[in-house]
């Protein structure tokens, strides 16, 4: 049962007072955790793109160089390349605008009220009712100097995911594995 036994992985967040290779143990832990709820598969994304962002208090948080999953390497993920390549909406503070929230606001969805007010908190001004919900976003997001960036894709790696060495090896991804991403491979070639 793929959809019960595969789960994403979407953040690794911690403290920067954690100490070195904290990472991968809190990783590593999680997967643990994850085997004893039947979960077999985990696939979880590194994005190479830098990107920083100015917090409410004025300090900045991000990556100014990005991320190669240098943490997954580290578990012997198998790398199986970049998702799709796609254009980001970048808010002024460096936030990405999700897309599923774009078209939740402009389907009028759950949520979208929200997603308004949030647009319109960082400086746009009030759409008028019944307005079309598309253009008014068009020319929000142009008062608050969000930017359109053009995305490479995130690197994408698969863990398999179980109690022991046998369980973790008779994960089977359905994807080739390729060689890790290295900073050497990203810059440009004279």
């Amino acid at each position: 049962m793929p959809y019960t036994e595969a789960l994403e992985m979407s953040r690794v967040c911690l403290s920067p007072s954690v100490a070195s290779n904290g990472e991968s143990f809190t990783v590593a832990g999680a997967l643990r955790l994850a085997a004893g709820h039947g979960v077999r598969g985990v696939v979880t994304y590194a994005d190479p793109v830098a990107r920083l962002r100015t917090l409410p208090d004025g300090r900045t948080a991000g990556s100014p160089r990005g991320h190669l999953g240098v943490i997954y390497q580290a578990l012997s993920a198998t790398y199986t390349g970049r998702s799709t390549a796609r254009t980001i909406v970048v808010l002024p503070d460096g936030q990405v605008l999700p897309a599923r929230s774009i078209a939740k606001f402009v389907a009028g969805d759950r949520g979208a009220d929200g997603f308004e007010r949030r647009i319109a908190a960082l400086g746009a001004s009030p759409r008028p009712a019944g307005s079309d919900r598309r253009a008014w976003l068009r020319t929000a997001l142009e008062q608050i100097g969000a930017r359109r960036q053009r995305h490479p894709g995130t690197h994408r790696y698969a863990l398999p995911v179980g109690r022991t060495r046998a369980e973790r090896s008779r994960a089977v991804f359905g994807m080739p594995s390729l060689p890790y991403p290295k900073w050497a491979d990203a810059r440009p070639r004279i």
